[in-house]
């Protein structure tokens, strides 16, 4: 089965975030990134996610990302509180480094893997556009010069 997916990143800019619509109207999944090392991008999540099921109901499939696990000796949002929050809300939580490529393609996969198993239950949560899964990211994304990944 091929599968297409249409990636839009809001890069957690605020001065964007009035055209956030525009991008995730008719979404079927969105992947919330935070920075392990910043609270204030995990409080955005936890915006972003009430925003998105406002906008687009129940149905929609989320992931979240704490990004940065390269940086544990510097993380201020535990691991265990992601895990918790991530269940209240129906979402899958994942630990990645995009520096050092940990843990984004096992995401992406797992991301994928759910839409597809929502789409073969049929029923209100079916994509709702056939021009691909639109995917919301937002948080940060930046790469930082420490090594030594702890995902």
């Amino acid at each position: 089965m091929r599968v297409n997916l249409a990636i839009w990143d809001t890069a957690g800019q605020e001065k964007f975030h009035a055209l956030g619509p525009i991008y995730y109207r008719d979404s079927n999944g969105a992947i919330l990134v935070y920075d392990i090392t910043d609270r204030d991008s995990f409080d955005r999540v936890q915006n972003w996610v009430k925003e998105l099921r406002k906008m687009l109901g129940e149905g929609i499939v989320l992931v979240i990302a704490g990004n940065k696990c390269d940086l544990e000796r510097q993380r201020v949002v535990s691991l265990e509180e992601a895990e918790a929050y991530a269940k209240t809300v129906g979402a899958e939580h994942f630990s990645t480094s995009a520096k050092m490529s940990k843990g984004v393609s096992e995401l992406f996969l797992q991301l994928t893997k759910l839409l597809l198993a929502r789409a073969s239950s049929g029923g209100s949560s079916a994509p709702k556009s056939d021009s691909g899964t639109l995917i919301i990211t937002e948080g940060e994304a930046e790469r930082s010069s420490d090594g030594g990944c702890g995902c």
